[in-house]
């Protein structure tokens, strides 16, 4: 519920700076450029800390199963995951020329097209660059994994939830007012019609791409275990509503747990994929980062072409492993890719949040729907292959 809060409080920002933004003076609004500065530096100077902070423990728990349960699930999802940004990026390819056709960001590229200045700013040098946080991270996580020590894997684990508390209670709270007041600049430079415009198509698109992507993967869970794959959706069901109250994968564990079970998925392999799943699977949360960044980057005016977002796509999916449960987990966990990878700067990420949040409980509906049909195929494979469950008790 803390989610649909934070949405509520994001839409209000919106409406609020596009209204006040029409009007406001220009000191007004320069006070809100000064402060949106100073926490987009801070921003640039968490996510080495971000990247650290989440992604090393993910790794060092994750490695922990040897079971071959445990292999086949990931190597599932993960599949399951790039796949679905595959899909994301080839629509948006072919249908933001014609969606988006003449919109363009040129307060972003063109520094005289209108956005007020900071009164002032202050520099925030991060602790390292991003890539040397990635690389540091996938070492210690996988070293941790590999010697198995408890006392690096509780320090990690420490270190992760000091930096969920900064983003709860410093970057989550402070978030709508940076959001207010990028809106209120853009309206007072006459750029918000584009964004708002944006949005809306952007979010029909994601929306249809999602419920696309379920009867994708119901289509392959129900030929491998002979089942109408539109009657295993419509049993899951359930689930995805209840995601789409609560936003969050965790707390609708046991809600998909018992429908994965009606879609005769056997109870040991539901028990065990389903709680792994949630932290893992997020091929909604891909669609939606993929759909989004691609939207402003295209506003931009980049070129976009498929060698140069493959590599942004096959780190999005290691580093979905590390999403926290914490709002919006998903596309904070993807800052520093998206600032390092695809040069994001600060009103850019703010931007990419503002998209992702707004459409996160269905991105989140998807992921957990989705999480049925890879333990229905899991659970084929398993048979297939006679995995016991001894192998499942040592994952």
């Amino acid at each position: 519920m803390k989610r649909f809060g934070l949405l509520a409080r994001i839409i209000t920002a919106i409406i609020l700076g596009v209204a006040i933004g029409s009007f406001s003076n220009d000191w007004f609004i320069r006070f809100f450029a000064t402060f949106n500065g100073i926490f987009g530096n801070f921003l640039t100077f968490i996510i080495p800390l971000i990247i650290l902070g989440f992604i090393t423990p993910g790794i060092g728990e994750m490695g922990r199963g040897a079971g071959k349960l445990l292999s086949v699930t990931a190597a599932l999802a993960y599949t399951s995951t790039i796949i679905a940004g595959i899909i994301a990026f080839f629509t948006a390819k072919s249908l933001y020329p014609t969606l988006l056709n003449g919109q363009s960001l040129q307060a972003f590229t063109d520094p005289t097209a209108g956005l007020s200045e900071a009164f002032f700013s202050i520099d925030m040098t991060p602790p390292m660059e991003v890539i040397t946080a990635l690389l540091l991270s996938f070492v210690i996580g996988i070293g941790i994994a590999a010697i198995r020590s408890n006392t690096l894997l509780n320090i990690a684990i420490d270190f992760r939830q000091i930096v969920e508390l900064v983003i709860e209670k410093v970057i989550i709270p402070l978030l709508p007012f940076h959001i207010f007041g990028i809106f209120a600049n853009m309206t007072h430079a006459g750029q918000v019609a584009t964004i708002l415009s944006v949005f809306a198509k952007v979010f029909i698109m994601i929306i249809v791409l999602h419920i696309l992507y379920l009867v994708v993967q119901y289509a392959v869970a129900g030929s491998v275990s002979k089942q109408n794959p539109f009657m295993m959706l419509r049993k899951m069901a359930p689930a995805y509503f209840t995601a789409l109250g609560t936003q969050s994968s965790a707390a609708t564990i046991p809600i998909t747990l018992k429908h994965t079970k009606n879609i005769k998925a056997r109870e040991n392999t539901a028990d065990f994929t389903v709680p792994l799943l949630a932290n893992i699977h997020l091929s909604g949360s891909t669609i939606t980062l993929l759909s989004c960044s691609l939207a402003v980057l295209f506003l931009q005016g980049e070129t976009i072409t498929f060698g140069s977002i493959l590599p942004f796509l096959l780190m999005l999916g290691v580093t979905m492993v590390a999403a926290p449960g914490v709002p919006g987990g998903a596309v904070m966990a993807a800052i520093g890719l998206l600032k390092e990878m695809l040069h994001f700067d600060p009103t850019m990420l703010s931007l990419m949040i503002a998209l992702y949040l707004a459409q996160d409980s269905f991105g989140t509906a998807c992921n957990v729907t989705g999480d049925g049909a890879i333990t229905v195929i899991t659970d084929s494979i398993s048979d297939k292959f006679n995995i016991t469950d001894t192998d499942k008790t040592k994952a």
